[in-house]
């Protein structure tokens, strides 16, 4: 019989053509006087659209943020935010926009509206990272967004390299999602959704960036996978991720597309029937090779294909296997040791084709 836990976590999602245009509506419905608007420089344009929605709520703009949010970006932030006297934030642009919205919020209690452009799903989860020296990640329910505001037409104009990149970023988030410790029938439903919805658009969105049927399929599955991994949680995947692109300042979606094939072969022994619905989910006959059929995927879509061309140093390897196997610890299926995860680094460094998985 089955026995599961499922810790549905809080949220109103708006999805739709346009869903931007409800931004003044949602913050009034949270009841927020003043409220901090972070973007990214290439949503300045959506950030000025928005202020004049906003009209007296707005307390302050921030424009610019970074990847895997440096302390000191995070410090700035939050200091603006209450000196403006904010009482919420509204985030809008990808994974790093959300990000520093949500170093925020941990610190100062501010419900976040997000507004997410591209497919890294960091809006739906409560998971928040920060980076001095090394990065370290956390999990805090005042870092997930009280409302999301999805609107295709936001990811219209995203360049087929991000696209890709992001849209890898919540396939990982599927597969993490299919054999992580809180993994369960309901997060098991939504990832493979997600990974049917990502699988069929990402080609269409890279290939004709205009369609925004394609786009809003893709939204939708960015959407479900972010919301199966908030509440399955990560294991070697997102540990290697965040080690990596932490470290040595890699782009975080083009680490999730280069190394999740790689992983997905390294897991495959200990969770072959996790395999065999990915496999499922990607399209394939039984017994497919889901690894392969991945790695195949990021090369139709033209992302990064080794560790090498994001230009990882190659004398590091060793380094960020003994860190990856410490961050992980007993989180992922497939015990990790130094030497296997390093084989695995070593696979992923030169872009040789990973074994079946």
């Amino acid at each position: 019989m089955r026995s599961f836990v499922y810790d549905a976590l809080p949220g109103r999602i708006v999805f739709g053509a346009g869903a931007r245009h409800s931004t003044a509506t949602e913050v009034a419905a949270l009841g927020c006087q003043k409220v901090f608007v972070i973007a990214g420089s290439n949503e300045a344009t959506i950030a000025e659209e928005l202020a004049g929605q906003l009209g007296t709520r707005l307390a302050a703009t921030h424009i610019g943020v970074r990847q895997h949010v440096p302390e000191a970006l995070a410090a700035e932030a939050r200091a603006e935010a209450v000196r403006a006297g904010a009482d919420g934030v509204v985030c809008i642009g990808g994974g790093s926009a959300t990000g520093l919205a949500k170093a925020v919020a941990v610190e100062t209690g501010l419900p976040i509206i997000a507004i997410p452009t591209t497919y890294s799903g960091s809006e739906m989860t409560p998971v928040y990272g920060l980076t001095g020296e090394h990065k370290k990640t956390g999990r805090d329910l005042r870092a997930l967004p009280r409302v999301v505001l999805y609107d295709p037409e936001l990811t219209v104009g995203l360049p087929a390299a991000v696209s890709a990149s992001s849209g890898f970023n919540a396939l990982a988030h599927c597969v993490e999602a299919l054999w992580s410790r809180g993994a369960n029938p309901v997060t098991g439903l939504q990832a493979e959704e997600a990974i049917r919805a990502l699988a069929s658009s990402l080609p269409r969105v890279v290939a004709a960036p205009g369609d925004l049927e394609a786009r809003s399929d893709a939204l939708y599955g960015a959407y479900l996978a972010g919301g199966a991994l908030a509440v399955a949680g990560t294991a070697l995947h997102h540990k290697a991720c965040h080690v990596l692109g932490g470290t040595w300042s890699l782009v975080h979606g083009e680490v999730n597309a280069v190394l999740l094939p790689y992983v997905v072969a390294y897991n495959a022994p200990a969770v072959p029937a996790v395999i065999a619905r990915v496999g499922t989910a990607l399209g394939l006959a039984s017994n497919g090779d889901a690894a392969g059929a991945l790695f195949d995927l990021a090369r139709e879509l033209g992302a990064p294909a080794s560790l090498a061309e994001l230009g990882l140093p190659a004398d590091v390897l060793e380094v960020a296997a003994e860190r990856i196997v410490e961050e992980t610890g007993g989180s992922n299926p497939r015990p990790v040791d130094v030497a296997s995860v390093l084989s695995m680094l070593q696979q992923a460094y030169a872009g040789t084709r990973p074994p079946a998985g």
